[in-house]
């Protein structure tokens, strides 16, 4: 390729040098690319072959570790180097603020002051990768004109190269990332001259130069004084590993941080048992300078002094979002993650205020709040119009965070709004966007000015995401739980009739897993002189079972009304239920009572078989005849049995959820829901009907539907 020169006076010219054969070609093509456009990291990714998969081929600049998350990853994931890929266009991110609002699971990693740029590398005719580069926090907000042409014409030369490599064969593949550690010499070979040797050691303070791995290179004689630690132990260790008392990824941290944003950072440490030391990084491209120093004013003042101050000590560590992430993934309503979010993630971020604010209809709503002993205080906000102006609404709609360090700030910005709730003095509005939808936000206040730097704001931002994943998530749970209730309270009876010669009590319990809604159904129609009742269960717990259930009791209910006799109603229901075509079975039984006479008949169509508590207090299971599930047999028919039922006789309906356990015999758990009828029999209906359910074993966890419908037979007394 013919080299090309471009000189403008706003940056340094293309470069384009014909590759020598046999050289790297990934490897020299992003080194000159980073000397560029001065960039001081990047690397370059390769499309797997048949696969919709990014994998890094080469880092430059940082240890591969800060980018291990990232190694291997889908066109689909929502990060720059993917998304300059599968969109083919160049992804601009200008800060750490931006990084957090765009990208939170970079910024929850890497929450650091850095601007990147990703580009994708392809020709009109295939996609072969991408490239991404960084730079240190000063860079300029926007990328220049100049940056942008350069990464775009290097890029394109690229894929030129791997499109000839690919025509030929030969395949591009991953090289050797671009790290070289400085060479571990003696103190006069590392600094280039005795005599500088001999300064160095004069001084009164530490001296340590780390590579970009974080290993030491040198030390001299007064650090290993001050870490307690031989200069021969030192070198080539990363310094938290070689210093017991610095093992904390706190410290780790602050080197990461300074070799990312390219700025000197700083922490203070205890040496054990009370020596306090302040360490102050000052990064460059090739390595990092370590300044170790007595911090004899922290020595007098306690660990309280600095806590906020020069160590830049991030308020949540990378193990804290971890944990927090996941306890949001197991909050299941909206009240659980109100409750999560205050019990957990304020307290950690020192906040002692907290509103969550969703949004609906145009307008916002108070989900929950903690810090405000009058809950007075935030009701203004239930309801608030987000055209209204305020930092909430601002925050909200525009998807960027707002912070305010003081009570003044805020009035600057806001100077026709009413005063916050309660006697707060700093705030973080922070917008809820889950899958680039607004569901909320969220205010942390704190009792005292609070200055927001960037890494915690970062943070809060990340957090943001995290919390309206969780949010969104619980929302809809709760919608679903209203609509499963509503359903399933549409579809049983809101009460059971008052019938003479008849107590009834009934009790319906949804399976805990899925929607909690199912199938199991119960009815109770009064009938001139009798009654009728019916128990069953179809196939499934879910809306579809839901649906036909209500079908069928609505159909049982009616051939009841038209005076059919108990094995027609089950043979007439068969029927309708084939005739729907719904591809489900019920099981179901059905019964005639005629308590003046003290008899009842009954139909059963594959359902558990009933219990029937005689007066003396013996339980028997009643055997009864009976015919196949509902909706199998068009031809089938239901034979019916006729049981005494005396006054004081209390007869037992229930789905099969009540007895069925994992592990247990169907015959020993209908053994003993009888010995428990046997022992509780002759109390109020409704507490019999309480007990039962309680000791079924099926009151936390279930995974079936219970259904349960208690008929007593008392003496007649006409209508009540």
């Amino acid at each position: 390729m013919v080299g090309v020169t471009d000189r403008r006076a706003s940056g340094p010219p293309f470069r384009a040098t014909p590759m020598p054969v046999g050289r790297p070609l990934l490897s020299l093509t992003l080194a000159a690319l980073m000397d560029d456009v001065h960039a001081h990291s990047g690397a370059v990714y390769l499309l797997t072959p048949d696969e919709p998969v990014l994998e890094m081929a080469v880092m430059a600049g940082l240890p591969r570790a800060f980018a291990a998350p990232w190694e291997r990853l889908g066109l689909s994931a929502p990060i720059p180097v993917a998304e300059a890929a599968r969109d083919r266009r160049l992804v601009w991110v200008g800060g750490e603020e931006e990084m957090a609002r765009r990208y939170p699971r970079i910024s929850m990693v890497l929450p650091y002051p850095f601007a990147l740029a990703a580009l994708p590398v392809a020709t009109d005719r295939a996609m072969y990768g991408a490239v991404f580069v960084t730079w240190p926090g000063a860079h300029p907000p926007d990328l220049s004109e100049w940056e942008r042409d350069h990464l775009t014409a290097a890029c394109a030369r690229l894929a030129m190269r791997l499109e000839r490599a690919h025509e030929k064969g030969h395949p591009v593949r991953p090289e050797p990332d671009l790290l070289a550690p400085a060479p571990m010499a003696s103190v006069a070979g590392t600094l280039g001259t005795v005599e500088a040797a001999r300064m160095v050691a004069r001084l009164p303070y530490g001296l340590c130069a780390l590579d970009l791995q974080g290993r030491i290179t040198f030390a001299n004689a007064a650090a290993a004084e001050l870490l307690g630690v031989p200069v021969s132990t030192l070198l080539g260790t990363q310094l938290w590993a070689a210093v017991a008392w610095l093992n904390d990824p706190v410290y780790e941290d602050r080197y990461r941080a300074a070799l990312l944003s390219q700025h000197p950072t700083s922490f203070v440490a205890l040496r054990p048992p009370a020596d306090w030391l302040s360490f102050r990084l000052h990064p460059s491209t090739n390595g990092l300078s370590l300044r170790i120093t007595r911090a004899r004013a922290v020595a007098r003042e306690g660990r309280a002094a600095f806590q906020h101050g020069e160590t830049g000590t991030r308020l949540v560590t990378i193990s804290q979002v971890l944990s927090l992430a996941g306890a949001l993934t197991e909050a299941v309503g909206v009240q659980d993650v109100v409750q999560l979010v205050a019990d957990e993630i304020a307290p950690a971020v020192g906040s002692q205020g907290l509103v969550m604010l969703g949004s609906g209809a145009g307008r916002l709503h108070v989900l929950g709040h903690r810090g405000y002993p009058d809950p007075h205080a935030v009701e203004r906000f239930d309801g608030m119009s987000l055209t209204e102006r305020t930092p909430g609404t601002h925050a909200l709609r525009s998807g960027v965070p707002a912070f305010f360090e003081s009570l003044a700030e805020l009035e600057r910005h806001y100077p026709d709004n009413d005063p916050p709730a309660g006697s707060m003095a700093a705030w973080a509005y922070l917008p809820l966007i889950a899958s680039g939808r607004p569901v909320g936000t969220w205010v942390l206040a704190y009792a005292e000015p609070h200055p927001f730097p960037a890494d915690e704001r970062a943070v809060l931002t990340s957090l943001s995401g995290l919390v309206a994943q969780a949010l969104d998530r619980a929302r809809l749970y709760d919608a679903k739980h209203r609509l499963a209730h509503g359903l399933q309270a549409a579809l049983l009876p809101p009460s059971l009739p008052a019938l003479p010669g008849i107590e009834a009590a009934a009790r319906y319990l949804p399976a805990t897993q899925g929607m909690e809604i199912g199938g199991d159904f119960y009815d109770l129609v009064p009938l001139a002189g009798e009654a009728a009742a019916v128990i069953g269960d179809v196939q499934g717990h879910n809306v579809t079972a839901a649906g036909l259930m209500g079908q069928i009791r609505t159909a049982v209910r009616a051939y009841t009304t038209v005076g059919q006799p108990p094995g027609e109603v089950m043979s007439s229901t068969n029927r309708l239920l084939i005739d729907l075509g719904a591809e489900l079975f019920a099981s179901c039984v059905y019964l005639r009572l005629d308590p003046a006479n003290g008899r009842v008949v009954m139909a059963r169509a594959g359902h558990p078989p009933p219990l029937l508590r005689r007066p003396d207090g013996k339980v028997r299971v009643l055997d009864l005849a009976g015919g196949p599930l509902l909706g199998i047999d068009p031809g089938a028919t239901y034979p019916t049995t006729e049981v005494a039922l005396p006054p004081g006789s209390l007869l037992t309906l229930y789905t099969d959820g009540l007895i069925e356990s994992p592990g247990v015999d169907i015959e020993d758990a209908l053994a003993g829901l009888a010995d428990r009828l046997a022992e509780i029999g002759d109390r109020p209906l409704d507490e019999v009907a309480d007990s039962l359910v309680r000791h079924s074993g099926t009151a936390d966890e279930r995974v079936d539907d219970v259904a349960l419908l208690l008929l007593r037979a008392t003496p007649a007394q006409g209508p009540r």
